[in-house]
């Protein structure tokens, strides 16, 4: 039996699973520290006490230090959520249970399930090396090559990535650090501020979409260029309530990339850029994966 938690910015699951299939799932809602991760903790020893976990898995949204070697590992970075700063997610979590536990960015984890088990596992040849990029609350982007999630001195950090914007397009951004870095551009609360509506209320045939298919494209542009990877899948509400703007997002790939990419072109595009395969479990399977690995041996280093 394996316990995993994907802790996101408004919501967090705590599950347990036998393999990859998730036997429970409990939500609760995001609020302060103390409060959220105290009523994880309560749920998972609840389920210890009935069956011991093997390994613990946690996904969490960031920036976290993953740095196994300072003393600071596990523990929230500088984030625009309020009262988050400073937080031990993977100490308080784990310090109740003697098992192997592991913890990485929710994005990495869902990229992590997507290449096993999702869009990375279809057809006769699976991929080796997978992006999963969010789009919600925030943006998020991760990345599993050859079987591992990848991280450095942090894990990847897209969603502060610039770009280069559309003629015309004077929105300023609204992250907290950069203004119009690629999160304040096409996040929720940004397409919320730009068009001046909530989500669900913009309309569709708003030639506003346009500049923002045009700052997406140029993200997965900058991330097939950069990485190589094979896949790129967009999800999160924003990435995958709108499958139209999937279609525009590709259609500028090709374009941007001007055929330098050989084998990025009209006919490749729609194999290369797509949808998570495994929708909204994603992120709670990418908890599960985790788990296995620190259960394997494979930590994060």
């Amino acid at each position: 039996m394996l316990a995993g938690v994907e802790l996101g910015g408004t919501k967090v699951f705590v599950l347990r699973a036998s393999g990859h299939t998730i036997q429970d799932r409990e939500m609760i809602p995001t609020t302060t520290p103390a409060e959220t991760l105290a009523r994880a903790v309560a749920i998972l020893e609840r389920w210890h006490a009935e069956t011991p976990f093997a390994a613990i898995g946690i996904g969490s949204f960031g920036p976290l230090r993953l740095d196994r070697r300072v003393p600071d590992f596990g523990v929230m970075l500088p984030t625009p959520k309020p009262g988050w700063a400073g937080a031990d997610i993977f100490g308080t979590l784990t310090a109740p249970f003697d098992c192997p536990a592991a913890i990485d960015t929710d994005v990495n984890g869902a990229a992590l399930a997507e290449l096993r088990w999702g869009a990375g596992a279809q057809g006769d040849a699976p991929s080796d090396s997978l992006c999963y990029i969010t789009i919600g609350t925030g943006v998020g982007g991760g990345f599993a090559f050859n079987g591992r999630t990848v991280h450095g001195a942090m894990h990847p950090e897209i969603g502060h990535i610039r770009v280069p914007r559309a003629a015309g397009d004077r929105f300023s951004g609204r992250c907290p650090f950069h203004g119009d870095c690629i999160e304040g551009l096409i996040s929720g609360p940004a397409l919320a501020e730009r068009f001046g509506v909530p989500g669900h209320e913009i309309n569709p045939a708003d030639s506003r979409w346009d500049d923002v298919a045009n700052d997406i494209a140029h993200l997965v542009s900058t991330i097939l260029l950069s990485t190589a990877a094979r896949q790129l899948l967009i999800g999160g509400g924003v990435g995958m309530g709108r499958p139209d703007l999937l279609d525009r997002v590709r259609k500028k790939v090709v374009a941007q990339l001007g055929g330098y990419l050989p084998y990025v072109d009209d006919d490749s595009i729609e194999r290369i850029v797509g949808a998570p395969l495994l929708g909204d479990q994603a992120g709670p399977l990418g908890a599960v994966a985790l788990a296995m690995d620190a259960l394997e041996g494979r930590r994060i280093s």
